[in-house]
């Protein structure tokens, strides 16, 4: 998958995720500044603990500065895993979330309900909007 059609689906995972005014706002905000730094990555969740996981990585990743999307998907073939897909302004302000007292409590809180991590990828965006 080339970097268009990567940018591309991640857009499309937002649109099935988020709600319309959420949406809107993150693609209003990605015409202004395309972000540098982009994670997508799937995490294993204890058997019968992802929607705990998801309800705690919710929560403490909501305020994060330079962060333009957060995005959190079940995985259609294992109903224990999760996606994660992470757009950020610059790689230095992903680095800086982790020190936030919130990201930190999530991760506390998170790591007893964590089994294991699958696939990661680091990404540099290079296009926002539709196809």
């Amino acid at each position: 998958m080339n970097r268009r059609e990567h940018m591309a689906a991640m857009l499309a995972m937002a649109a099935a995720l988020l709600p319309v005014g959420q949406l809107q706002a993150l693609e209003k905000r990605m015409e202004e500044l395309v972000p540098e730094y982009g994670l997508i990555g799937q995490m294993i969740a204890q058997p019968g603990k992802r929607a705990e996981l998801v309800a705690i990585l919710s929560e403490g990743t909501g305020a994060m500065p330079g962060n333009m999307a957060y995005l959190i998907g079940e995985d259609s073939a294992n109903p224990d895993a999760i996606w994660i897909v992470e757009l950020w302004e610059t790689k230095e302000a992903h680095a800086a979330s982790l020190g936030l007292p919130a990201v930190q409590d999530a991760i506390s809180k998170g790591r007893p309900l964590i089994a294991g991590f699958g696939m990661r990828a680091e990404f540099k965006p290079v296009r926002a909007g539709h196809p």
